[in-house]
């Protein structure tokens, strides 16, 4: 799908712009003519990096690096000033990290969701897209918890939004993405140890950071404010996932795997939409929008969804070959 009209001629801004999600987003933007590109971060290391990795890309131009942290407002309010886009990606996000030490993701998930949306609304930002994830469904673990929270203060009326749209898209695992268990494993295979598993049964949605960006354009060109946007993905038991990369990296089958436990706040199972959120989702053929439900006919709402709830226990699981046809066309194992 072509996104020319809502991201050319813009000047976008980056929150959490230096991780996975950012630096594929500067990829999947290369195409296209944005006015400018703001990464906002509070890491100057990965800032540093991030230049020296762009610095002979044509899109480089267009790029500028600012310093800062969204729990601060003034420091936000300084950087939205003539933003047309915000993409909103900073967050702590690290389930058992978070569980640890809640607090400080609330004052980054929380309080620094609402000073984007302060800030947003004060400079008249035209539109912003959250990102968000299926641990905010039914949480168990403070990060879910945090941000579920962050879900409602975007699409909350809390404050007179005027013109801003704000939109959430939410999707599961991120292959490949920094701090996924991909590095993880390559490292132990490489050691020529088995790989971790931390339960046996345990699953999990799967998509590429390419097809996470393509959730995030589609939701800014076709959303009208207030939906939280989620796509449809695959799902697979770790194990398989495990079992595939392995095979792929040292031709064996069955390459041994050790059984951990599971970590702190994880579930075994992840769901993207809720069966009280169904009541509210409109199915699409490649997603679902789940709109407010105020905003909802609820005498019409039985009729709107047939699925009892969306998670990754009760959709599709690919099978360990399908893993491997995917991780090749990936190009994670040449």
């Amino acid at each position: 799908m072509n996104y020319s009209d809502v991201l050319n001629s813009k000047n976008i801004l980056i929150t959490g712009g230096t991780g996975s999600f950012g630096h594929q987003m500067i990829k999947e933007l290369m195409p296209y003519k944005p006015k400018s590109i703001t990464i906002f971060s509070r890491d100057e290391d990965k800032q540093h990096s991030m230049k020296m990795e762009l610095e002979k890309e044509p899109i480089f131009k267009k790029m500028q690096f600012i310093i800062g942290d969204i729990r601060d407002y003034d420091r936000l309010y300084t950087v939205t000033k003539d933003i047309d886009v915000i993409f909103h990606a900073a967050a702590l996000k690290q389930v058992p990290t978070v569980e640890s030490y809640p607090y400080e993701a609330v004052k980054t998930n929380i309080f620094g969701a609402y000073n984007v949306v302060k800030a947003a609304v004060a400079r008249k930002v035209k539109n912003v897209v959250a990102i968000s994830t299926d641990k905010a469904v039914k949480p168990v673990n403070a990060m879910g918890m945090t941000k579920a929270l962050q879900e409602k203060i975007m699409l909350s009326d809390d404050l007179t939004k005027d013109s801003t749209k704000f939109c959430c898209v939410r999707y599961g695992n991120v292959l490949g993405s920094r701090g996924s268990v991909i590095p993880l494993w390559n490292s132990k295979i490489e050691a020529k140890q088995p790989l971790p598993i931390t339960h046996k049964e345990m699953t999990r949605f799967l998509l590429t950071l390419s097809e996470a960006i393509d959730l995030v354009f589609y939701s800014l060109k076709h959303g009208k404010g207030n939906e939280i946007f989620v796509k449809k993905a695959s799902a697979a038991k770790i194990t398989d996932l495990a079992l595939a990369y392995a095979e792929l990296k040292t031709g064996k089958k069955n390459y041994p795997l050790e059984f951990i436990g599971i970590r702190a706040g994880e579930k075994i199972d992840e769901i993207l939409i809720s069966e009280e959120e169904m009541r509210c989702s409109i199915e699409r053929k490649d997603h679902f929008v789940i709109n407010q439900e105020e905003k909802v006919d609820k005498l019409s709402t039985k009729s709107l969804i047939s699925h009892e709830y969306y998670g990754s226990a009760n959709t599709k699981h690919l099978t360990i070959d399908e893993l491997k046809h995917m991780m090749k066309k990936l190009q994670w194992v040449v």
